[in-house]
């Protein structure tokens, strides 16, 4: 398909199915490929078909366990290949990740993710990662973790414990992907979210753009998404934090419309999937983040740190929404 015949006429926009999962990347590539303001129609068309337009799903994430991970992810300031500053730390007490739920929740986060900077985790520590997840759970939150690869009885016990999403993102296309990562196979990680989905778990799964990859390149994470058997029910797209000591310290910054062409095409590639800004919103300006949501961007990750970068201050989202006129799913209109 070419970028000049991809622009879909109101009959078109009617008949098209509802989910796909044979995308190619000359598709890919041509919505890309669009004038802004057709894409963007398309892609809050789709989005106005599956969700209500105003409403934003708020997740919290905290890093349980930090530092020291084995494997050489580019981007990463917690791989112990890189220089990066970051201090390693066990893995955190149930009493204080329930605590931080605990504040997560007061503040409006309905969904409670947790991280470890893991290659995989060991059997002990995942005994004490369930515990967490019943904790999280038992406060009326959903809840997330990622931890790495799992084997199929790890996601089988993390299921068990009542966990609602696993996170384990692409990363990038397949084609880049040894350009950023080289102790973790792409395929790894398919096999891992095979795992979750036969374990009966959502699946999180996105990737970061801005890490010199290609427009091509985006396309083919896209595409990697929404040619899962499954799309994932969350789909975080994250702008490359650049982090001094990382091989990516030094990449040059993504032009912010490549980032909100992103977000679009992931709305109209999973129409029915919630597309999650992450890592990188304190970057973004306010404009750029209306952008995204009207893009289709409808879940944000929201606290003051993303593991171990910053993240736009709660006050900050507080005024945002309410400019917007957007409210937190579940819990009506923001209040600055």
């Amino acid at each position: 398909m070419h970028a000049e015949v991809a622009v879909m006429t109101n009959q078109e926009r009617a008949e098209e199915p509802v989910l796909r999962h044979d995308w190619t990347q000359g598709e890919a590539e041509a919505l890309f490929a669009l004038p802004f303001s057709e894409l963007l129609f398309q892609a809050q068309t789709i989005h106005r078909r599956h969700f209500d337009p105003n409403e934003v799903q708020v997740s919290s994430l905290l890093s349980i366990k930090t530092g020291a991970c084995s494997e050489d992810c580019a981007y990463c300031p917690q791989s112990a290949h890189y220089e990066t500053g970051v201090k390693r730390e066990s893995l955190m007490s149930l009493e204080d990740v329930l605590e931080a739920a605990q504040r997560a929740r007061e503040e409006g986060a309905t969904r409670f993710c947790m991280g470890a900077a893991w290659r995989s985790p060991r059997d002990g520590d995942l005994e004490a990662i369930a515990a967490m997840v019943e904790g999280v759970k038992a406060l009326g939150m959903e809840t997330c973790v990622t931890a790495g690869m799992l084997s199929d009885e790890q996601a089988r016990r993390l299921k068990e414990a009542g966990l609602d999403y696993y996170n384990h993102n692409l990363d990038t296309s397949e084609s880049y992907y040894g350009e950023i990562i080289t102790t973790r196979t792409y395929q790894d990680r398919l096999d891992t979210l095979q795992r979750v989905r036969d374990a009966g778990m959502h699946v999180c799964c996105g990737g970061i753009v801005g890490m010199g990859e290609s427009a091509a390149d985006r396309a083919g994470l896209l595409i990697g998404l929404a040619n899962l058997p499954r799309h994932p029910e969350s789909v975080p797209i994250n702008l490359l934090v650049r982090v001094e000591g990382t091989p990516l310290a030094d990449t040059a910054a993504l032009d912010p419309f490549d980032f909100v062409r992103t977000v679009a095409v992931a709305r109209i590639m999973m129409p029915a999937s919630r597309v999650r800004l992450s890592a990188g919103r304190s970057d973004m300006s306010d404009e750029m983040q209306a952008l995204c949501f009207l893009a289709g961007a409808n879940s944000i990750f929201y606290g003051d740190r993303l593991l171990t970068t910053e993240n736009p201050q709660a006050q900050r989202d507080r005024r945002l929404f309410a400019r917007l006129g957007l409210r937190m799913a579940g819990l009506g209109c923001w209040v600055p």
